[in-house]
Parts: C-alpha cells; structure tokens; sequence
C-alpha cells in the first residue's frame, strides 16, 4: 500500500495501515479511505450528499452516506473475480460531504451540490458518490458534464424522466429529463436498467423512448438474462465518456428494504454485482449510488448493498483511469 493510504496517530507519533486495523476501528470513511484535504493528491474522490428533499415517498436518504461509510468499513481490498486492488491503481479518498447553505430550499441545495462538483471537474477528480435521493445525479452532471453531453448507464426501478411532481421540476423523478433538456446526457447513447412497477401515467416512459433511451424494463431483463443486457448496455454507450447511476431500488425490496420508492420484482443483488462486473473497460467519468434511506432499513442490509456498489463501481472506475495513464 502507498504512503498515500496511511495514516499517523496523533497520540503516539506512529505511522499505520487502517486497511489493515479491525474492521471496527477508526473514524468511518468511504472503505476506511483517507480524509483528503488536497484535491491535487486524488484521483477519484469518494463524496457523501447528504440530503433528500427530492424525494416523493419515504425520506431518509440524507442519512445514506453515513450509514454507507459504516457498513464500508468491511469492504477490502482485492476484487473477488478480476483480481485487481483499486487502491494500487489510484488515488482515492474520502472527502467528506456536500456543505448545504440552506437545506429547505430544493433549488437552492441543487445549486450547493452543483457547485461542490465543479471543483472536481476543473481539476479533473473522478467523483464516486453516496446519496441522498436522485435528485442530486443532476447537478453532479451538470458539474461534470460541462464540455460535452456524456452517456449514462442507470439501474433503477423508474426512469426518472418525469417533468413537474408536487410543484418542482428538479425532484427526485426528474434529473435525466432536466439532464437531456439541458444539453449534458446524450439520450441515445443512454441505457435505463431494471424498470418497473405501475405507474399514474406513462409520461416519464414515453419521455425516454421518445427521446431515444434506451429503456430495459424489467420483463426484458428476465428474458434477455445478465449477459443480454451487458451486451445492450454496452453497445449503448459505446467508447464515449459514461456516467453511471445505481439507484438501490432497482434491486429487490427483499435485499434493499431500505429506500424511498420500493417496487417488487427486481434484480437480485447477485445479478446486481454480475452487471456492474461486465461494464468493465467502458469509459466512465463518475457514479453514483443514490436513495438508501437507513430509517427503513433495521438490519442494516441496504447500507451494506450500497456500500458493496460503490465498491464495484470504484473498480470500474480505477480501471477506466488506469488505462488513460498507460
């Protein structure tokens, strides 16, 4: 492990690996990662939002990236299936949370989220995010997606493509729409994965198809297996910059309990694990892992899915930064 990953007590003057401490030891961080304070240091930047004023259901994803960094705490370091150790790859830390200037104000927090995010950009830090509700995939690519409109890869159990719910257009069912209509995803090089569950009216469906999305709902899934929808997925969004989004209820209440918009019939966490596993090699430029709500999540299940995601994704992503480098 570099010098970049260790830590000096304050107390005993002794330098030490806390990969390598209990699992149960230390201050929690994003996988037991540094505290940055200097983001020329970093490669990729693990990132809590904490907010959830975007949600149309059940709150509590404002108290997702501290459960997350608890249950991130077990997670190691080598990869089970590609052998590869992200933390010798790059550099990544933790930097700890979005700072919001008024949380009562949704359009208001969009813009501190939006504006937290372009620090990355300009120094070109991958960001790798814990929510918070979908809302804040918005301003994230707004941030990141300033140059260019970029392709998304987005597993959830709604397209969050609606316009106008509940009096605001920037809410928790609308950040791809906004995103499209802004100029910063590109619809057709866009894949949504997972959806599901009736809906009041089909506007959100018919925005993505009607805009050239690619829309994988969920009985597509079952027919055309993991392996068919990696295939689609990749031929998607093809050798362009990708983001990718993974709202937790696309997979199954009964492995993710704890979230705000819950719809049975999804994907398994094994099947979740087998699709993020086959993006490998795509360029992606950011994630996230978005709508934990540990209130409505006693065992503390949800945390962990998410925590293990973000892993998965982090991987991705070091292997995508690795091979620019090369």
């Amino acid at each position: 492990m570099s010098d970049h990953y260790r830590r000096k007590s304050p107390v005993t003057g002794a330098t030490y690996d806390p990969k390598k401490a209990t699992h149960y030891s230390e201050i929690p961080t994003f996988m037991r990662t540094p505290l940055a304070s200097d983001l020329s240091e970093l490669d990729i930047a693990l990132v809590g939002v904490p907010f959830d004023l975007g949600v149309t259901n059940r709150p509590g994803a404002r108290h997702g990236p501290r459960e997350i960094r608890n249950m991130s705490t077990i997670t190691r370091t080598i990869h089970p299936v590609t052998r590869i150790n992200p933390y010798e790859l790059c550099r990544v830390a933790d930097v700890g949370d979005v700072r919001f200037k008024n949380v009562y104000h949704l359009e208001e927090a969009i813009q501190d989220i939006e504006s937290f995010f372009r620090h990355f950009h300009a120094v070109g830090v991958v960001p790798l995010s814990a929510g918070g509700d979908h809302s804040i995939t918005y301003p994230i690519l707004k941030a990141i997606a300033a140059d260019e409109p970029v392709g998304l890869v987005h597993i959830d159990a709604h397209t969050d493509t609606w316009d106008t719910l509940l009096g605001s257009n920037v809410q928790h069912g609308a950040p791809f729409r906004r995103s499209v209509e802004d100029g910063y995803l590109d619809p057709r090089r866009t894949v949504q994965i997972g959806i599901r569950g009736a809906m009041g009216n089909t506007e959100g469906w018919d925005y993505s198809l009607e805009k050239g999305m690619r829309v994988i709902f969920m009985d597509e899934v079952d027919r055309s297996g993991i392996d068919g929808v990696i295939a689609e997925a990749r031929r998607v969004v093809g050798n362009g910059p990708t983001y990718i989004s993974f709202d937790v209820d696309g997979i199954d209440p009964a492995y993710t309990p704890g979230t705000g918009t819950p719809e049975i019939g999804g994907l398994t966490t094994r099947e979740a694990l087998s699709l993020l596993r086959g993006l490998r090699g795509l360029n992606f430029i950011g994630g996230d892992v978005v709508e934990v709500s540990p209130p409505f999540d006693p065992s503390g299940s949800t945390a962990l899915v998410g925590a293990t995601l973000m892993y998965e994704i982090l991987c991705l992503l070091t292997e995508t930064i690795a091979k620019q480098i090369s």
